[in-house]
């Protein structure tokens, strides 16, 4: 097996020039990529302007030297000389036809008889052509001859004069044969476009250096956002997550920024919420610790009595830590995206289906107040798991032969869901603490609760966008109420990316 070398030294080449450019900064690259794209878009501006011209400078020397060809033609079948008569040789034809006829500035007329030159318009190339020293009369006097009976045109380069056009028009008057020659010097008119060109060139330059000072102050202005992100991003630390970017502008570049923000929402959130789950676990599960460690201390290993008291002491305590983690695992599961799965769900049934769930908790008079014929869209067992955990509390705090309501009702464009009981209710010391974690009002004789059940119902509300409120109900009681958007939570994943 055989390499090419060639081929790995071309590669590692490219591979080091991309690794080079990656080394420039994101303002010098823009900047340069700005330059490079306006150069080459001015360049062919000018290109193709200069090849207009040029064509167009070709057009009308040839249309000039149309003009003095059908000239003369018309001068050569229908003219007459100065007395009247038909002109009798082609040399007092050319003479004529000089002193009629007015040349350009960058044109020499030469009428031949024969095979030499017989008449020079008055032109300011007449001088030179007439020096010898020149050569442009010897140089003319060779494109002209191979043409002297065929007629034609040929190019040729003057080392002084540059680009000329020489153009035969062979004529016979009388059976005295001659030409009329038409010398165009394109210099003069290249050098209207030549100044021209350079003038451009001059200005492009110009432009260019405006456009790199321009892009760059841009790309810096547009990039600031990003080089903030990226000293925020560098100052943040577990313990301070609070800073934030500056929105401004409502363009890619603030998406980003709000979208970073966002992201940083999320991560202070996480963090608060782990630390918030640390100190709550460390400071509930203490207690149960103590105890088994306790028990297991003063524990007689050879007392039956005492090792079966203190295993089912400790399993209790095991089942109450069992319970505890569970509930803060879905206190810490609160702020997920994928805590809730909302669907549309008729709330009817659904309100039927918790109160026959429900009737099982405990001997009371439980009532169906009512049920909203409507559909909302909703985490159907999230809700359920509210609405039960309700009317569990209010089992804990009412006894036998008092009533238990649950409901449902369309408020505008939203739906409640309640639970009422005809308990002693919630004090007004106690309605602002109870929806904390481990937040608890007036404790029911036998509840082993961690004042978690609230909190998590109020998680719930809060993943829905909705509100969790406690009201007195009449003569006694409370009736605690989930209100919830009809058309459920808002998603921002569903947001349309704004528009540039």
């Amino acid at each position: 097996m055989t390499t090419d070398p060639d081929r790995g030294t071309s590669g590692s080449g490219l591979r080091r020039r991309l690794e080079q450019w990656g080394a420039f900064s994101v303002r010098t690259r823009i900047t340069v990529a700005f330059v490079l794209v306006s150069a080459i878009a001015l360049f062919s501006a000018g290109f193709f302007v200069f090849t207009i011209e040029v064509r167009a400078i070709e057009r009308d020397v040839r249309a000039q030297i149309d003009q003095e060809l059908a000239e003369f033609e018309q001068l050569a079948v229908r003219g007459f000389d100065e007395t009247g008569s038909t002109f009798d040789d082609a040399a007092s034809l050319l003479r004529v036809f000089m002193e009629r006829n007015v040349p350009d500035d960058d044109e020499l007329l030469i009428g031949y008889a024969g095979d030499r030159a017989a008449v020079i318009s008055p032109t300011r190339y007449a001088e030179t052509y007439s020096d010898p020293g020149t050569g442009l009369r010897d140089l003319i006097h060779r494109a002209v001859v191979p043409l002297l009976e065929t007629g034609g045109a040929e190019r040729i380069d003057d080392p002084e004069h540059g680009d000329v056009i020489v153009t035969v028009q062979p004529v016979d008057a009388q059976g005295s044969p001659g030409a009329l020659v038409v010398v165009n010097f394109l210099a003069d008119e290249y050098s209207e476009l030549d100044s021209f060109i350079r003038t451009y060139a001059v200005l492009a330059i110009l432009m260019l250096g405006a456009i790199a000072v321009l892009s760059s102050f841009q790309a810096g202005r547009l990039l600031r956002p990003v080089r903030t992100l990226r000293e925020t991003a560098q100052s943040l630390s577990a313990s301070d997550l609070s800073r934030r970017i500056p929105e401004q502008g409502n363009d890619d570049i603030t998406d980003l920024t709000r979208t970073v923000n966002q992201m940083f929402d999320r991560l202070e959130q996480a963090f608060r919420t782990q630390r918030e789950f640390l100190d709550d676990a460390g400071h509930e599960l203490k207690t149960p610790l103590t105890i088994m460690s306790g028990h297991l201390e003063l524990l007689d290993p050879h007392d039956p009595a005492d090792v079966e008291a203190t295993r089912e002491l400790l399993l209790d305590e095991t089942d109450r830590m069992s319970r505890l983690v569970h509930e803060l695992i879905l206190l810490a599961k609160l702020d997920r995206p994928d805590f809730l799965d909302p669907t549309d769900v008729e709330v009817a049934p659904l309100t039927t289906r918790v109160w026959e769930k429900c009737r099982a908790l405990g001997p009371r008079s439980w009532v169906l107040d009512a049920a909203a014929e409507t559909t909302s869209c909703l985490d159907e067992q999230r809700i359920t798991q509210a609405m039960v955990q309700l009317a569990q509390n209010a089992t804990k705090h009412t006894g036998e032969g008092d009533e238990i309501g649950i409901g449902s009702a369309l408020i505008g464009d939203r739906v409640a869901f309640w639970v009422r009981d005809t308990g002693p209710g919630v004090g007004p010391e106690d309605k602002d603490v109870i929806f904390e974690r481990f937040g608890r009002g007036r404790v029911a004789e036998g509840d082993e609760g961690f004042g978690l059940g609230l909190s998590i119902v109020h998680g719930i509300a809060t993943a829905h966008e909705g509100t969790l409120t406690v009201d007195d109900e009449h003569p006694h009681g409370a009736r605690f109420t989930l209100s919830l958007p009809l058309a459920g939570p808002h998603r921002k994943e569903d947001q349309p990316w704004p528009a540039s």
